[in-house]
């Protein structure tokens, strides 16, 4: 392994990640997360825990977002990346970084999202919201597991 690349199963996670955007299937994704994953979203202040929760954001998003597209990668170590994306929210376009760290087995243990503009970060909440929020407010009450 290079200075600057990915541990090999976290590489094969990645892999897998691509796949499930492509696809939207979340059996693609279930795999790929951590029981233990955290996910930190652009609009809420606190993060959110647990794989049931992160399955949904994550499986709301790739629905929501639309003409998304990666750009670049960027690995900051063997078991941390960062992914450059766009993509439209109605009728804004936005750019992003997802930050991914795997753990040790590979698997999704962090995933955070950075979202700009402003504007089309408010888009994406409000149809976030209007998706899932019941929903992901069910799961954080009944204490998802960490």
């Amino acid at each position: 392994m290079t200075a600057n690349a990915l541990a090999d199963q976290a590489q094969r996670t990645l892999d897998g990640w691509h796949r499930f955007v492509a696809s939207g299937d979340q059996a693609d994704l279930a795999p790929l997360l951590s029981e233990r994953i955290v996910f930190r979203s652009p609009v809420v202040h606190t993060p959110i825990p647990g794989k049931p929760a992160t399955m949904l954001v994550l499986g709301a998003v790739v629905q929501i977002f639309q003409d998304f597209q990666y750009h670049r990668t960027f690995v900051a170590g063997a078991h941390d990346v960062a992914l450059e994306f766009s993509a439209k929210v109605d009728r804004f376009d936005l750019k992003g970084l997802d930050l991914i760290r795997f753990d040790a087995d590979g698997r999704m243990i962090e995933f955070e999202v950075l979202v700009r503009p402003f504007k089309a970060l408010e888009a994406l909440n409000a149809a976030m919201t209007a998706r899932i929020g019941p929903e992901l407010a069910r799961l954080k009450q009944a204490g998802a597991p960490a």
